[in-house]
C-alpha cells in the first residue's frame, strides 16, 4: 500500500514539474529575470530525476530470485543517491556558473514584465505544494518519496528565493537577481549532500536503531524454551524491510524436532 502511495505521489509531481517547467521557461523570455531561468533548469532537472526515480520505485517490486535473495527494495536507494549527485552536479553547479559572474554586472541586466515574473512563481508555488502535501501526509515513504519529498522542500525554498529576487528587481535591486540564484543553488547543494549519505549509508548495510534491535532481542526471549539470544545481526534491505538473524540458546539434550519448533516460533 505505501508503495502504490509512492508510486501516486512520484506521477503527480511529474505531472506538475511538466506544467511548471513549461510556465517558467515562457515567463523567463518574457522577463529576463535568471532567478526564473535558474528555477526553469532546476525543474527541467527534476522531470528526469522523478522520471528515473519512479522506474526506481516499481523495479524496486521486483520479488526475489537468484541474484538478488532479499529482493531489490535497495533500488530505491540508488535511485535516490543518483538524485542527490544530479542535484549537486548538475542543477546546483550550473546556477553557480551563470548567477556569480551575474554579481559583477547586475546592472547590465534589463527586465520587463516583472508583475507577470510574481504572478507565475506564486502559481509555480501553489501548483508544486500539491504533490509536497500529498507526500507529507503520507504515514510512511520510501527512499524514493523522501528524495521526491525534500526536492519539493527545494521546489519552494527556491521559488521563494526567486520571489523575494523579483520583489527586490521592482524595487530598484537588480543585484537580488544573482544573488537569489546562487541562494537556490546552495539550498539544492545542502539538502542533495544529506539525500547523499543517507542512503549511501543504507546501501554500506545500515542496521536499525538500537530500539528497534533491543525489540527483537525481547521478542525472541519471550518465546517458551529460549534461554538466550546472542549474535543478533540485522541491516536494512529496503524501504522498512530489516534482514535480520540471531542464535538462540535452548536447553543442552533437547531433541532437534523442539528445537526447530521453538527456531520456528521465534521466527514468527
Amino acid at each position: 500500500m505505501k508503495e502504490s502511495e509512492d508510486i501516486r505521489g512520484l506521477q503527480l509531481t511529474l505531472g506538475v514539474y511538466v506544467v511548471i517547467f513549461a510556465l517558467k521557461l515562457v515567463i523567463y523570455f518574457a522577463t529576463g529575470v535568471m532567478a526564473l531561468l535558474a528555477e526553469a533548469l532546476h525543474t527541467l532537472s527534476d522531470m528526469f530525476i522523478s522520471g528515473f526515480l519512479l522506474v526506481a520505485t516499481v523495479y524496486s517490486r521486483k520479488t526475489a530470485d537468484e541474484t538478488h535473495m532479499f529482493g531489490y527494495g535497495r533500488a530505491q536507494n540508488v535511485a535516490a543517491l543518483v538524485a542527490a549527485t544530479l542535484f549537486i552536479s548538475f542543477t546546483s553547479y550550473k546556477l553557480y556558473e551563470e548567477a556569480i559572474p551575474r554579481l559583477f554586472r547586475s546592472e547590465e541586466a534589463s527586465y520587463q514584465n516583472l508583475s507577470l515574473a510574481l504572478g507565475v512563481i506564486v502559481l509555480s508555488m501553489l501548483l508544486a505544494a500539491a504533490p509536497l502535501v500529498r507526500l507529507l501526509r503520507q504515514k510512511e515513504r520510501g527512499a524514493t518519496a523522501k528524495a521526491q519529498m525534500v526536492e519539493l522542500i527545494n521546489d519552494e525554498l527556491g521559488l521563494l528565493a526567486a520571489l523575494l529576487g523579483t520583489l527586490f528587481i521592482m524595487w530598484g535591486q537588480p543585484i537580488a537577481d544573482p544573488i537569489a540564484t546562487i541562494a537556490v543553488a546552495t539550498l539544492i547543494a545542502i539538502n542533495a549532500i544529506g539525500l547523499f549519505r543517507e542512503n549511501a549509508s543504507f546501501l554500506l548495510g545500515r542496521s536499525p536503531e538500537p530500539e528497534y534491535l533491543a525489540e527483537v532481542e525481547r521478542l525472541a526471549r519471550s518465546v517458551p524454551g529460549v534461554l538466550g539470544v546472542h549474535d543478533l545481526r540485522a541491516e536494512y534491505i529496503g524501504p522498512g524491510t530489516v534482514h535480520a538473524g540471531m542464535h538462540i540458546e535452548v536447553q543442552r539434550g533437547l531433541p532437534v524436532e523442539e528445537a526447530e519448533r521453538i527456531a520456528k516460533e521465534v521466527q514468527d
